[in-house]
């Protein structure tokens, strides 16, 4: 049976960072959230506890939600990481110089043998591997939303990981219940680049006035079995991440990337998705 890593840091105390925290925590790991601020902390730590409870109410904890939440801790700096860490996963925004400076940092915080980790969604892992002393012991972990419920991590093989840091991160993956799929580090990987180029059409249907969204994301959950429609997922995911991801895409695959001017509207009005109650569609907490 595949065994989870004993210690684990993760850089990032967002939505997606609290969940590759509570994953990791469920699965028997002692986790270290770096955070910076002490409201940020606060609210990462509360972010995990609020998931761990709610998959203790459907039945999906083996422990007390309080028992594992004690297995986390938040520290405020990248030197609070424990040297003896088997794997760090970076999970802070989209931005290719923040990602750098924090997995350089981590890289020296803790032991040569840690696996480094980043959970980017299109950025070039080979790239951000470039900053590192220790490039064998990098990958991809990309993680997606939300990550305790979700089924799939994808691993991205940069040019000079090595087998045994994959080896290692299919283990671990194994042991925290996902499926894994192992692709070769290019713009977007596979499901970033598929799942894009599927948004950025169904907004561009919406901006033509081909149907409205509810429509659109219909036609595709019972025509095609997708759990959920482009758009309703683009909500989800953000669109502001979305519009990021799209414009790193027709830097480097070209124009059939473009972002739509729709999307560029929604963001620069504020309308981001779920986050902030107005994308697409109107949420409510």
């Amino acid at each position: 049976m595949a065994a989870a890593p004993g210690t684990v840091g993760v850089l990032g105390g967002g939505r997606m960072g609290a969940g590759i925290a509570q994953s990791f925590a469920a699965a028997g790991s002692t986790v270290v959230v770096v955070e910076s601020g002490e409201e940020a902390a606060g609210a990462a730590r509360e972010r995990v506890a609020a998931g761990l409870r709610r998959a203790a109410e459907r039945g999906k904890l083996g422990e007390e939600a309080e028992r594992v939440l004690e297995r986390v801790t938040v520290t405020a700096s990248v030197d609070g990481l424990p040297a003896a860490a088997d794997l760090v996963v970076e999970a802070v925004p989209e931005d290719a110089a923040l990602k750098v400076r924090m997995l350089a940092a981590a890289e020296k915080a803790v032991g040569e043998g840690a696996v480094l980790a980043t959970n980017t969604s299109s950025l070039s892992v080979t790239e951000l591997a470039g900053a590192l002393t220790r490039p064998e012991r990098f990958l991809g972990l990309h993680f997606f939303n939300p990550v305790p419920a979700s089924a799939l991590v994808e691993l991205v093989v940069a040019e000079r990981t090595a087998k045994g840091t994959v080896r290692a991160a299919l283990e671990w993956v194994r042991a925290l219940g996902k499926q894994d799929v192992v692709v070769r580090d290019s713009p977007g990987f596979a499901s970033s680049r598929l799942g894009v180029a599927l948004g950025l059409e169904a907004i561009r249907m919406v901006e033509e006035g081909v149907a409205e969204p509810e429509a659109i994301d219909t036609a595709m959950s019972l025509g095609y079995r997708h759990p959920m429609g482009p758009l309703r997922l683009t909500d989800l995911v953000g669109l502001d991440v979305r519009l990021a991801i799209a414009e790193y895409l027709h830097g480097t695959l070209g124009e059939r990337f473009a972002p739509p001017r729709l999307l560029r509207e929604k963001v620069a009005r504020g309308e981001l998705g779920r986050k902030t109650g107005q994308g697409f569609y109107t949420w409510e907490e």
